[in-house]
């Protein structure tokens, strides 16, 4: 599985979770069996960090999208976003433009082309704003 691949199954564990109780783990090892997942430690780290970070990126993204609560943006958009604003705030490693880039076609690939850019602006915006760690 390469990266686009592994973030992509990062963001349908994200969005899963948005919808049902269970931890990571739990997740993985049910769509392991649903969908046949493989396991990926890029996936899982996009995944569970996350989560692990879930107040702190939900902060950030209600910060940024004026005019909208954070319970009233599509559960699509919000997982995209927030697998994202992980990789922008505690992966320096991974470059701003394809945090981006990847969310966005994320965004085309399972939401709208105005979800899309939403999604492009809002993450621009806490690209340009936040004091990212990136190398």
């Amino acid at each position: 599985m390469n990266r686009t691949e592994a973030r992509e199954q990062a963001f349908i564990l994200v969005f899963e979770k948005s919808f049902r109780g269970e931890e990571i783990p739990e997740l993985i090892e049910s769509a392991k069996i649903a969908r046949d997942l493989e396991d990926d430690p890029f996936m899982v780290e996009l995944a569970e960090g996350t989560f692990s970070h879930i107040d702190t990126i939900d902060a950030i993204i209600a910060k940024y999208c004026i005019g909208w609560k954070i319970d009233r943006i599509a559960r699509v958009s919000l997982a995209i976003m927030r697998l994202c604003c992980f990789e922008l705030l505690y992966r320096p490693d991974i470059p701003v433009s394809v945090s981006i880039d990847q969310a966005v076609e994320l965004a085309k690939k399972f939401a709208t082309e105005e979800d899309a850019s939403f999604i492009n602006g809002v993450l621009g915006t806490v690209a340009r704003t936040e004091e990212l760690k990136k190398q």
